[in-house]
């Protein structure tokens, strides 16, 4: 009797072990958010603007807390909503260390738009932030 109890408790400890282990890796293992220079950050975001890649964006975004998914996703499909396309972006005022990034493009009945977003930067990652730039 006893020894059935102490293996069920034994397998049990092992499989909290190794569900611990599993997490750890998956925390270690997942990229820092953000791209390595601007000129990525620039590439990357008009691939997920264009193509409308809510998992690509969350990737880029300077967002607190767990929900920048969510908001990744509601922002691709109010791009879609708006038929958005031939979507750029451009750096500036420095390209080599930007604080703002301009949006443009196309909306489904052909008019333009741009907006611009605040560039931010940690521990040489760059990222985006859905806020108004400063000055």
């Amino acid at each position: 009797m006893h020894i059935r109890r102490d293996v069920k408790v034994g397998l049990s400890i092992a499989a909290a072990a190794a569900w611990i282990g599993a997490v750890t890796l998956l925390i270690v293992h997942e990229p820092d958010p953000g791209a390595a220079s601007p000129a990525e950050l620039r590439d990357r975001l008009t691939a997920a603007l264009g193509a409308r890649d809510s998992d690509a964006l969350a990737g880029l975004l300077d967002y607190p807390g767990s929900g920048g998914g969510d908001f990744a996703k509601n922002y691709v499909g109010a791009l879609a909503g708006h038929g958005v396309h031939d979507v750029h972006v451009e750096l500036g005022p420095d390209a080599a260390a930007p604080t703002r990034a301009t949006i443009a493009g196309t909306l489904a009945d052909g008019r333009p738009f741009s907006y611009p977003l605040a560039v931010t930067t940690e521990d040489g990652r760059w990222t985006i932030a859905f806020t108004p730039p400063l000055p």
